[in-house]
């Protein structure tokens, strides 16, 4: 909302002294968002004045249509004499009056204006245009020609309102009604404790038989409406300049006199209307719900499919516009350009169901100032007092005259109140107001008190945010200042220092950054596209997700029951910008639902929760289960003076999990596996043994080329994902650092050919028991396919370390150790010693 100062003060009676930046410096205090303070005309030097254009003279042998003019700037100038100036515009004519820049004056910008030679002529200043001068956008792009009442030599600075300040303010959702001068005065008068103006006062005629005839078949939706008709009113009439320049400053066009007021009564009163030509409109006017497919060609000229559910405006022909957001092209109140000249107008100021308003605009992509201010929560009173503001000012600018008739349509309603101990606020903020601070402070922001200990609220119209006493508590805090609350730190036990899992979670971060992955923080939200691009199952688990309310993006509308989806997506986006060699990392909360939870309560704010409450609310939400998951694509090893290097494979995603598994001083063991979105032929399952089990721990290996093509991903794009809640239950005590033996190692190294279709890893299991407490690592070095193997086998060399704790081993000792790893291998996997 942009708030121009010079409006605000006709609401409330600013010190004269007050700026842009002292009123900014008051709304904030008091809770709003006042982003930055535009200082309009900042730099304008006139003289700038209003000039007649008394001759025209048509340049020729030019590229472009060139004009020397004379025009009347009176005194301005000094002499009186007209003033020659070179323009190339064309849409001002002789007896015009315009807006004249004379050398000497500075036009924002620090675009100094002197006399200078041009197209054969020497031009003495410049007609200026709305852009030259910064007034904003008035649809013409050209040359200002003013209403011919104001004289020669006029101060335009002034006539134009060239000079202000205006404050941007970022209107939160529960704070619908600063979306108007009226609600950001309000606030003003509070901060500085100063009597406010309300534009919304005026006596309003009671409503009447004779109104235009108005339906209204959804009282829910819409609750009230009020209309209101003027005739005679006169084609040629145009917005004033006060009017079209405040509409400016607030960020609208001007586009015409009908039209403006409309925008001006919604700026001043935050009700939005709408202004129908009467001779368009066939029959009574009526609100009700679309039917499904029912078309509507809206003020933009885009033909829309309306919903079931879209509120409509309709007269005997049908949708003349869609409720609260836009108005129909059929009823168009024309510009006075146009070929259709308004003289009669209906008046529509009603008041619109804000979360069906809300649902209307996103399903329609269709965001506009009406909608902003009906979702947000208008003001129902107010609606009678927009209308008689509107038909006032169309009389006054447009010579109308306002019919007798006053139509008004409302369902029963009575006004909100809320009961709240005296000093809940006190409890809240741990401050102790007072009960005649906290009443005080509430009839400031509208509110009717009543009661001592126990305070009856009613709470006014154009607050629909105050529903229960936390709300009208944080009116009290914010007006008295939320930095005069106490601020006292809770004294945390001595000594703890981060949990055992918490150091966990640091050093798994740290290893896999010290493994060259760098960490990328996503979004934690998810839609169904993205799960059918990982080729999931219907039954999958992970397909089973938590739906959130109130949604970000239609487009994912879940918490995410995976870390992939968006790595995945992080790495597409950084290949996309050339980043080609990629190697990403998050660590992170995912979201699985059990179908045991139950609904949640809310907790008090006036005390610690009982234990039994802190209970409830945990059984409300999902199993959150910490998960670390990389993604990888290109080169995992650079190639230069070192080497050729090596493009990343499944073999990386694996050793990722053994990195993080390794922080953990937990062994992984690796099988083969067929699982969702991998590779088939070259996924693993990572198992760990918690509670002498083998328990499943993730996944990792080689994307399946289906979802590498639907997620544009690079060709062999890797992955592995494993959840570290497993991981931390098979921490067996506390981590042992390594032991450093004095005595030497003795390194057997065998080749033993197996089945091509038995798994590395059940070799190394049997060699690992076999050999006994005298092994201390295996590795396995060198797999070999060839002829000499033989068809359908394969060679595994592994490399045996043994070490005793007490002793230097025998080459007999470890000679047997090695035999007996062997021949436990080739009972269990019928491997055979290569080369016996």
């Amino acid at each position: 909302m942009r708030v121009p100062l010079s409006w605000l003060r006709e609401y409330v009676d600013l010190p004269a002294t007050e700026t842009g930046r002292d009123v900014q410096a008051k709304l904030v205090a008091v809770g709003l968002e006042v982003e930055t303070v535009e200082q309009i005309g900042a730099g304008l030097k006139g003289p700038l004045v209003v000039g007649q254009v008394l001759t025209i003279e048509e340049l020729e042998g030019f590229k472009k249509p060139i004009r020397f003019c004379t025009v009347d700037v009176g005194g301005a100038n000094g002499t009186g004499e007209p003033q020659e100036i070179v323009c190339g515009a064309r849409n001002f004519s002789v007896g015009d009056k315009v807006v004249v820049v004379l050398p000497g004056a500075v036009l924002p910008g620090d675009f100094a204006i002197a006399a200078r030679k041009t197209y054969g002529k020497t031009s003495h200043g410049m007609i200026c245009s709305t852009d030259e001068l910064g007034m904003g956008d008035d649809g013409t792009h050209g040359i200002i020609v003013l209403p011919p009442e104001h004289e020669a030599g006029t101060d335009a600075i002034e006539l134009l309102q060239l000079v202000d300040e205006v404050l941007d303010i970022a209107v939160t959702p529960d704070r619908g009604y600063c979306l108007s001068m009226r609600g950001v005065a309000r606030e003003t008068a509070i901060a500085y404790g100063l009597p406010l103006r309300d534009p919304a006062l005026l006596d309003v005629p009671a409503p009447n038989a004779y109104g235009y005839p108005v339906k209204v078949a959804d009282p829910i939706g819409c609750d009230k409406f009020t209309a209101r008709t003027v005739v005679g009113l006169q084609p040629e009439a145009r917005s004033p300049i006060w009017l079209q320049r405040r509409l400016q400053k607030a960020g609208m066009r001007p586009i015409s006199l009908a039209v403006d007021i409309t925008n001006y009564v919604m700026l001043e009163l935050g009700q939005p209307l709408h202004a129908y030509d009467r001779t368009r409109v066939d029959g009574p006017i009526g609100v009700r719900r679309a039917q499904q497919g029912e078309k509507l060609t809206t003020l933009d000229g885009t033909v829309r499919v309306l919903d079931a559910e879209d509120l409509v405006i309709t007269d005997n022909r049908g949708p003349i516009g869609l409720a609260g957001v836009m108005g129909g092209a059929n009823t168009e109140i024309a510009d006075i350009d146009g070929e259709h000249h308004s003289a009669e107008v209906v008046i529509e100021a009603a008041h619109f169901d804000a979360i069906s308003i809300a649902r209307t605009a996103r399903r329609h992509k269709l965001s506009s100032e009406a909608s902003k201010r009906f979702e947000r929560g208008s003001d129902p009173q107010a609606a009678a007092a927009a209308a008689q503001r509107t038909v006032d000012l169309l009389v006054l600018l447009a010579g109308g005259t306002a019919e007798a008739g006053v139509t008004e349509v409302s369902a029963p309603s009575a006004p909100r109140t809320i009961a709240m101990p005296a000093n809940h606020p006190d409890k809240v903020a741990g401050v102790e107001y007072g009960r005649e601070t906290v009443v005080r402070r509430l009839q400031e922001v509208g509110c009717d008190v009543y009661g001592q200990d126990e305070l009856i609220v009613t709470v006014p119209s154009w607050r629909p945010d105050l529903s229960e006493p936390n709300d009208l508590a944080e009116e009290v805090i914010r007006l008295e200042g939320y930095e005069n609350l106490p601020s006292t730190l809770p004294t945390p036990p001595s000594g703890r220092g981060l949990t055992d899992r918490q150091r966990l979670y640091r050093r798994v971060g740290r290893a896999l950054a010290g493994a060259g992955y760098v960490e990328a923080l996503n979004y934690p939200f998810i839609g169904e596209a993205a799960l059918d691009q990982l080729g999931l199952d219907a039954e999958d688990a992970r397909r089973r997700t938590v739906k959130l309310v109130n949604p970000l993006s239609d487009e994912e509308p879940a918490l995410r029951t995976t870390l992939l989806p968006g790595l995945l997506g992080a790495l597409r986006r950084n290949d996309g910008r050339g980043s080609h060699d990629l190697a990403l990392f998050e660590t992170g909360l995912v979201f699985r639902p059990t179908g045991t939870e139950t609904k949640a309560v809310r907790l008090p704010v006036d005390r610690r929760p009982t234990a039994e409450e802190i209970a409830g609310l945990d059984a409300s939400l999902p199993r959150q289960p910490r998960r670390a998951a990389v993604v990888l694509a290109g080169a995992r090893e650079q190639a230069g003076w070192w080497g050729k290097g090596r493009p990343a494979d499944w073999a990386d995603a694996i050793e990722a999990a053994r990195t993080i598994a390794h922080e953990a001083g937990v062994e992984v063991t690796v099988r083969s596996d067929r699982h969702a979105p991998w590779h088939p032929g070259r996924c693993a399952a990572l198992y760990v043994t918690v509670n002498g089990e083998e328990t499943l721990f993730g996944h990792a290996g080689e994307l399946h080329p289906r979802v590498v093509k639907d997620l544009h991903l690079p060709e062999r794009t890797c992955a592995m994902e494993v959840e570290l809640d497993v991981l931390e239950q098979a921490v067996d005590g506390v981590l042992q650092a390594p032991r450093i033996s004095t005595f030497p190692v003795a390194t057997q190294d065998v080749a033993l050919i197996v089945a091509e279709n038995v798994p590395a890893a059940d070799v190394e299991r049997a060699l690992h028991e076999g050999a006994g407490e005298l092994l201390e690592s295996v590795r396995l070095f060198d797999v070999f396919t060839g002829e000499q193997i033989g068809a359908g086998r394969k060679s595994l060399a592994y490399a045996l370390r043994f070490r005793a704790a007490d002793r230097t081993l025998t080459v007999d000792e470890a000679s047997a150790a090695r035999d007996a790893a062997v021949a436990l291998a080739a009972e269990r996997t019928g491997a055979v010693l290569r080369g016996a």
